[in-house]
């Protein structure tokens, strides 16, 4: 299997997936993305990815208890696939070869 494409967004919706493990749906995942980030983040953009994620195949989902403080309704729970994290590794890998390849001297900025 080759390296699997993962975009910004999907990689930090993958991987607020994980912290939040046995409590992640989409309304948490927004908060937790945003209070993480900094960034303003729509519920709707996170149900996209949650569903794009399990299309294909890095994410799987099941239905959670009927809570009666949704009215009876079930959360739709989220956790990390085998193909998923592969997916973070290799996003991780790729990362940290780059960033490890750019030179000290790029660094070093002079006032100006």
């Amino acid at each position: 299997m080759g390296r699997l494409h993962l975009g910004e967004f999907e990689e930090l919706v993958l991987l607020t997936v994980g912290v939040l493990y046995e409590d992640a749906y989409a309304v948490a995942i927004t908060k937790e993305i945003s209070e993480q980030s900094g960034r303003s983040v729509n519920v709707s953009a996170v149900h996209k990815s949650l569903y794009r994620l399990e299309e294909k195949g890095m994410l799987k989902s099941h239905l959670g208890e009927a809570e009666s403080k949704r009215g009876g309704k079930r959360k739709r729970l989220f956790s990390i696939t085998p193909v998923g994290k592969k997916a973070l590794d290799d996003s991780m890998e790729l990362r940290m070869k780059l960033r490890n390849q750019i030179p000290k001297m790029a660094f070093k900025w002079q006032a100006g």
